[in-house]
């Protein structure tokens, strides 16, 4: 049996990153995150072993590694990040969850606690999986849970490449993204164990989800990361790298008619963003007038206001609840496309009004440096999503236009009221083309932007060897974990009760809690 860690304890040997403002010369104010927040000065080169470096204040502790023993296994699925086949299983984004009661867990009677970081993994071949790391357990032979057991006939858990998480306290389920193409969507499971899991492609659709967000209505906000036509980086010579890629992703908000029950349909939405006068579309016949599109510089250029709506993709009450693709209806509707959005967050304190997502970009050194495509989100991008009081209307803004040194943002995070994390997923091409592993940024939405360099990642002995895939930052996530509907994310973050986790994934694939060591006066 396991005692709950005391919170006097918590609150310093294993503060978040949020806390970090509470602890700065006795102030209360949370935007003091900024201060605590040095830049590490460069990045990782792209040779070799590797060590993480974070901004001093702050480390890295482990958490899990690929590994960890499961407690549960299930047929080739034994370990945190390894199938016993030796497939890497790559978990991806951490979802911190406090809860009371005694937690379930396989082991009848086993006081699991109260404390949980809930995965899903992104390993291909139907054998994606979900895992909960029981925090306030020490016992390795119980620390690490598996939710999503295999069919006993198949030995398939029936999943792909699980991406996104979220909690969901309107229908108090857990949510997961399938980063799968047109294959993907999305699947809901209960806290209980054994979970009980269901896929919602006939609620949501069908399509390369990733970030997946609500508001504090029942309502989601789901951004899909599904790569376009690629066309010469060069306007008109063929002989030009083909490396550049047409927008080809949507933002969706499901307006659910039951949020305790998200089973019950709804309507799923898309947005679309209107640039002087004319609404920003998908153009299937001309991939290369949508990359050079002068409406894509007028989009990405910082600074710039634009005008949004929302329109329906599907409507269950009308189209049913058949399996249908969701980046399919978002064309037919006129939606705007981007480049890659990976994620989103809501800025805690603006109401669920304010709503950040990225864009990855085209990841190539080649479209980069050609400045007719930086200038359109070669690079990638991050935009800021402001919402009406009803979330019907809006404006879209170009937060931050990325560049070399600052590119393919991915995970997104608020570490307070001001403070966004974001990290980087370059993949190994432009690492090598650039020399360069991936960083964790940290932006003062208020501005100046001015963003410092709050992790270099480094790479592990086993992703290290020529072939091997590099290793990057995934599941950035700050929370306090909570599962009540007053006290979401997007309502606002108490520093004091913070908690904040990274994976280091591919490799070794090891998940760590960022924490301040010792109080900071």
């Amino acid at each position: 049996m396991q005692n709950k860690t005391s919170s006097k304890n918590k609150k310093w040997s294993s503060v978040g990153v949020g806390v970090a403002g509470t602890l700065v010369a006795g102030t209360a104010s949370a935007a003091f995150i900024g201060i605590l927040i040095t830049n590490v000065p460069n990045a990782n080169p792209a040779m070799g072993v590797q060590t993480n470096v974070i901004s001093p204040k702050y480390a890295l502790v482990p958490l899990a590694i690929g590994t960890d023993p499961i407690e549960n296994p299930s047929g080739v699925i034994t370990t945190y990040g390894d199938l016993s086949t030796g497939v890497q299983t790559e978990p991806d984004e951490n979802l911190y969850l406090e809860l009371s009661g005694r937690v379930p867990g396989p082991t009848a009677g086993y006081n699991y606690g109260h404390h949980f970081l809930f995965q899903g993994h992104e390993n291909a071949g139907n054998l994606a999986y979900l895992t909960r790391i029981n925090l306030d357990v020490k016992d390795a032979a119980h620390r690490i849970t598996l939710l999503s057991p295999v069919d006993a006939t198949t030995g398939l858990t029936g999943f792909n490449s699980i991406d996104g998480s979220t909690f969901d306290p309107f229908s108090r389920t857990l949510l997961f993204t399938q980063e799968a193409g047109t294959s993907g969507g999305v699947i809901q499971a209960t806290l209980a164990f054994p979970s009980t899991i269901q896929t919602m492609d006939g609620i949501l659709g069908k399509g390369g989800f990733e970030g997946i967000h609500p508001d504090d209505h029942g309502n989601l906000m789901i951004v899909e990361d599904a790569g376009g036509t690629s066309v010469n980086v060069i306007q008109g010579d063929a002989t030009s790298a083909k490396t550049a890629k047409q927008p080809n992703s949507f933002v969706y908000r499901f307006l659910p008619i039951d949020p305790t029950n998200l089973a019950a349909g709804g309507k799923l939405q898309a947005l679309q963003v209107t640039v002087d006068g004319t609404p920003l579309k998908f153009n299937a016949a001309d991939p290369v007038g949508d990359v050079f599109a002068d409406a894509q510089v007028k989009l990405h250029t910082v600074g710039s206001t634009w005008p949004t709506k929302w329109v329906t993709v599907h409507d269950t009450a009308v189209d049913g609840t058949a399996s249908f693709s969701a980046n399919a209806a978002a064309k037919i509707a006129g939606a705007t496309p981007f480049k890659r959005p990976e994620n989103g967050v809501f800025q805690p304190g603006t109401g669920f009004r304010r709503f950040f997502f990225d864009v990855t970009g085209d990841t190539d050194s080649t479209s980069g440096t050609e400045p007719a495509l930086a200038a359109r989100g070669a690079w990638g991008a991050i935009f800021r999503l402001d919402l009406s009081c009803d979330g019907d209307a809006g404006h879209l803004s170009a937060f931050f236009l990325g560049d070399a040194a600052h590119a393919s943002f991915d995970n997104l995070a608020f570490a307070d009221e001001v403070t966004l994390l974001a990290a980087e997923d370059r993949g190994d091409t432009l690492h090598d083309q650039l020399n360069t592993l991936d960083s964790v940024w940290a932006f003062n939405v208020l501005g100046p932007v001015n963003p410092r360099r709050f992790v270099a990642l480094g790479r592990d002995a086993i992703a290290a060897p020529v072939g091997a895939e590099d290793n990057e930052p995934t599941g950035l996530f700050v929370s306090e974990g909570s599962d009540d509907v007053s006290r979401m994310q997007g309502r606002f973050l108490n520093p004091l009760r913070a908690r904040a986790f990274v994976t280091m994934q591919h490799g070794q694939n090891q998940t760590f809690e960022i924490v301040l060591p010792r109080p900071v006066f």
